[in-house]
């Protein structure tokens, strides 16, 4: 086999991972912008989850920190994971329309009632 042969036959797979990466990218860019908005309000998404659990609690009792990270990391933790659920409609999007184009038309109708159930 030839270089140019070659290089034309590597082309397609090339362009595919040229295609994964530009749709990775914008999923991990909204996550990042979904967090960076989330991570303003990460104390008050943290107490309102928090909320009904400390109303179950035993009186005078509270929840504690047992790493010294933890009362920082865990309302930052909880702004990514809300992220990450938040974008999931881009994240589904940005999987079909890379998956979209490869399958038949008969592959592609098989998926919609997926999507209602």
């Amino acid at each position: 086999m030839s270089q140019s042969s070659f290089e034309e036959a590597a082309l397609p797979f090339i362009s595919h991972l040229i295609e994964l990466r530009n749709r990775l990218l914008k999923v991990v860019l909204c996550v990042l912008a979904i967090f960076l908005g989330l991570s303003v309000y990460a104390n008050q998404i943290y107490s309102f989850l928090a909320g009904p659990l400390l109303k179950h609690m035993p009186k005078n009792s509270s929840m504690i920190a047992i790493d010294v990270a933890s009362p920082f990391l865990t309302p930052f933790k909880l702004a990514l994971v809300a992220a990450v659920f938040i974008s999931v409609p881009v994240i589904l999007y940005q999987f079909w329309a890379f998956v979209a184009p490869g399958l038949y038309r008969r592959e592609r109708r098989m998926i919609f009632p997926l999507l209602v159930a």
